[in-house]
């Protein structure tokens, strides 16, 4: 009797680097996006990277938001206000809140905004359902929910089909920065995190979720990098030895 058919091989998960940084202050973050998309624009086999870190106290309003729902004077602010070239309207970034920012060439996955906004959201779900929470869309609206409060924001940019920006899942932050905003131009609606569902939940195992859910949404492995910086061969990126 003949034996079993071979099958196909499987086609090898795309990598994607994996970039732990800790708190990193928001304006080294922004100059290495802008620099990692500027590399990628003129070398299309250059890594995808994503970069997970938290920022210290900071504003950003996306390239188009109105500065109405700012509750302070942005000229006597107290605390570093920027305008980016990402969507959305102005939200907050602190210590205990996941940033994740994917530099990734969609050439390689989908050309379709919507498809990848849906995607982060997806990871998101599916890293508090990990973690024990019932996540929601809210229809109309970018963002992740728990009961009704906003646990996650998302606001992107996308040039030749380079993705930067990303998303912000509050993991256990201190929410009285939010208090003297409108976050995202959203007045009807509180703001979260996710301790306050599960006061025992780590920024760790939180981190850890959605780096599993981002390899199985995305269909990628993410392989453990060092910080972003010049290398011999152009990538911005030197991988870490032995890690995986």
């Amino acid at each position: 009797m003949d034996g079993p058919l071979s099958q196909p091989p499987r086609p090898a998960l795309r990598s994607v680097l994996l970039c732990k940084l800790g708190v990193v202050p928001y304006l080294q973050a922004w100059a290495w996006q802008q620099q990692l998309v500027a590399q990628r624009k003129q070398d299309s086999s250059q890594p995808d990277i994503l970069m997970l870190l938290e920022h210290p106290p900071v504003y950003t309003l996306g390239q188009g938001s109105s500065q109405a729902f700012l509750k302070f004077d942005p000229g006597a602010a107290q605390v570093e206000l920027h305008r980016v070239e990402r969507g959305g309207e102005v939200t907050y970034h602190c210590p205990g809140q996941l940033v994740g920012y994917p530099i990734l060439n969609l050439r390689h996955y989908r050309q379709d905004l919507h498809w990848y906004l849906r995607c982060l959201e997806t990871v998101l779900i599916g890293a508090l359902a990990d973690c024990g929470l019932t996540a929601q869309r809210i229809e109309g609206l970018t963002g992740v929910w728990v009961d009704g409060y906003k646990v996650a924001a998302i606001g992107i940019k996308v040039s030749r089909w380079i993705t930067m920006h990303g998303f912000a899942l509050n993991i256990c932050p201190d929410l009285a920065g939010f208090e003297k905003i409108v976050p995202c131009g959203i007045e009807d609606r509180p703001v979260g995190n996710l301790v306050q569902f599960m006061p025992d939940l780590s920024f760790a195992a939180a981190s850890s979720a959605v780096q599993r859910n981002f390899e199985s949404v995305f269909g990628v492995t993410l392989q453990l990098a060092g910080r972003p910086g010049d290398s011999e061969h152009g990538t911005s990126i030197a991988v870490a030895e032995g890690l995986a």
